[in-house]
């Protein structure tokens, strides 16, 4: 469904930033069609791989915002260990915290206040 051109340019941008292409095969057993990845995959990093003014470091910062502001912590958590490969640093990351509490609230703000001391401190751990 997702081949051709668009679907290696959206794999190729995930494995830069996140550090795989999406194409892992599914568990045995999951219920979920095997194509869903591939759907998602171009749909998530094909954005990233069209190009246009943003930057990777611009895409990265707004998904980790947009993560945060809906509540999504799985994500903003896999984009946050992944933002240094996008060019994001720690402090515009902190800097990016008070963004999302001062337009999303406290407990959006918390909640990636949270994910980011996890992040961290595994990064530090290792």
């Amino acid at each position: 469904m997702y081949d051709g051109d668009w679907q290696r340019a959206a794999r190729a941008v995930r494995a830069e930033i996140i550090g795989d292409d999406g194409s892992r095969a599914a568990p045995p057993g999951d219920p979920v069609p095997p194509e869903y990845q591939d759907y998602l995959t171009a749909i998530a990093w094909g954005v990233w791989a069209r190009g246009g003014p943003l930057a990777p470091r611009d895409r990265s910062l707004l998904v980790l915002a947009m993560t945060a502001a809906t509540g999504r912590m799985d994500e903003f958590r896999i984009h946050l260990r992944a933002s240094p490969n996008a060019g994001v640093s720690d402090d515009e990351v902190n800097e990016l915290l008070f963004q999302i509490t001062a337009y999303c609230g406290a407990p959006a703000g918390n909640a990636a206040r949270s994910v980011i001391r996890e992040v961290r401190t595994a990064r530090e751990t290792r």
